[in-house]
């Protein structure tokens, strides 16, 4: 049976890598997902030039109509994601669908020989990072996660400055904040009580079990834990823990724990609208996260903050700020950079081969942070680290 299967990855494997495009060549790409975030790196894509789409693929037939048009050129068009991987013409796809199904069409396409690009976070239970890493090794393709703070200018050019120098000193807490996202508070339309005839809802649920439409939870799957991964701590909390792990080296934590609830927004939802956690990691560090929708006012409402015995470091997409810790330093500020460097790094990746920025066991470990924090809300205690999670 092993011989089987090391026949079967070396034949994909030969295979996908006579398809690596060249330096001059169009990178083909599919979509799997092409709701707002789908649409939204399509457009993204776009912009970056050098690919063609060939084949896009939604759930609902009206956004796959719609995706078809930002394509700007006729694909084919499914509402089955098999069907889309069954192609020999694309090169990469882009998974943007909801968070339970990250990792079985991440695994799928990598078993198809394609390259990924797959949103956060890049699972939505802690064991299921095992198969995408497995599958990404074994047909040895290019996985980047979502988490786009890794390639982001500001980002890079703080750790260089701050962490790699050793200026900031021993970190013994990091905050991350992340309050007023408006976003875990949409609702579904006028007119959606009854299920759209092209839109496949069995598709939607993917494996987990088979329920009547709900329009609410398909506008807004950050409410419910079966389609995201905790609300706020799998669709924010990953964003940030992932810059923690980057900038300190981390991957497996110790412990988690966790409070919160539905304090406001009693709409049917049973992910919290406010939660504050606190994760526990080796050599003396605890990462906290505070997150709610309760408080709508988005000035200064997100933010990492690395405290340090050199320096304080406060960072996130609109810039940094670092204030040091000897008297009187000048404080040192800089600007945000765009979010298109992430589909960059990946499309670059594809060409060369080497390493993106988040790759699959990063994203394994960053969305483990989530579970860990997730457990320990949902049982009222003190989570551990499983090491059976590891990869």
């Amino acid at each position: 049976m092993s011989e089987q299967v090391s026949r079967r990855a070396f034949v994909a494997t030969a295979a996908s890598a006579a398809q690596v495009p060249g330096a001059n060549e169009r990178i083909r790409l599919g979509i799997i997902g092409a709701g707002g975030r789908g649409s939204y790196l399509m457009n993204i894509a776009n912009k970056l030039g050098g690919l063609e789409w060939v084949a896009v693929c939604d759930a609902w037939d009206e956004r796959c109509r719609r995706a078809a048009r930002l394509a700007g050129a006729p694909v084919a068009e499914y509402t089955d994601y098999r069907r889309l991987l069954d192609h020999k013409d694309i090169d990469g796809v882009i998974v943007a669908t909801w968070d339970h199904l990250h990792a079985e069409i991440t695994a799928a396409a990598c078993r198809a020989a394609k390259d990924v690009f797959v949103e956060k976070p890049m699972t939505s239970l802690p064991m299921q990072g095992h198969a995408v890493v497995r599958a990404a090794r074994q047909y040895q393709r290019i996985v980047q996660v979502g988490t786009q703070q890794r390639s982001m200018a500001n980002f890079r050019e703080a750790k260089q400055r701050f962490i790699d120098t050793g200026r900031i000193g021993q970190v013994t807490l990091a905050r991350t904040i992340w309050n007023a996202n408006r976003g875990y508070l949409e609702k579904a339309p006028l007119g959606m009580e009854e299920k759209p005839p092209g839109l496949d809802w069995n598709a939607c649920l993917g494996w987990l079990p088979k329920i009547p439409w709900d329009p609410q939870r398909y506008f807004n799957r950050f409410a419910y834990w079966d389609f995201s991964t905790g609300g706020q701590t799998g669709g924010l909390f990953v964003h940030m823990v992932d810059v923690v792990h980057w900038y300190l080296g981390l991957r497996q934590a110790v412990s988690a724990v966790a409070l919160g609830g539905v304090y406001r927004y009693d709409d049917g939802r049973d992910t919290p609208d406010n939660i504050n956690a606190i994760v526990e990691y080796p050599n003396k560090l605890n990462v906290t996260f505070e997150a709610t929708i309760t408080d709508l006012i988005p000035k200064e409402s997100a933010t990492i903050v690395f405290l340090g015995s050199g320096g304080r470091l406060s960072i996130f997409r609109g810039g940094y700020r670092f204030i040091p810790a000897e008297p009187d330093a000048p404080e040192i500020t800089a600007g945000g950079a765009p979010e298109s460097d992430h589909m960059a790094n990946w499309l670059e990746c594809m060409r060369t081969r080497k390493r993106p920025n988040c790759d699959e066991v990063e994203g394994h470990y960053s969305s483990l942070a989530c579970h860990l924090v997730n457990i320990a809300y949902q049982k009222k205690s003190r989570a551990l680290w499983q090491k059976e999670w590891d990869v």
